[in-house]
């Protein structure tokens, strides 16, 4: 395995590991949120070239921006309810 390999590996894991984190809090719950994600990184396992692995991390790292704005604007609908009724 070269340098580049377990960068390109570690990055992946991270990712895979913080989008995980993320669907504790998924609507439909975590089982069917974890069962999709992996199905989702297991289909990309065949990759070997570089530029398609950082192509995918890209996407995964848009895929978790999207996910964070969701539960923020979820929040910020809560507080804004609580306060607005005040």
């Amino acid at each position: 395995m070269t340098a580049i390999n377990r960068t390109l590996r570690h990055q992946v894991i991270t990712i895979y590991k913080e989008l995980l984190y993320l669907g504790r809090e998924y609507p439909l719950g975590y089982d069917y949120y974890r069962t999709r994600l992996h199905k989702a990184f297991a289909s990309q396992q065949h990759l070997t070239d570089e530029k398609k692995i950082k192509e995918g991390i890209e996407r995964a790292e848009y895929v978790k921006k999207e996910i964070e704005a969701l539960y923020y604007l979820k929040r910020y609908r809560a507080l804004r309810q609580r306060y607005d009724k005040v």
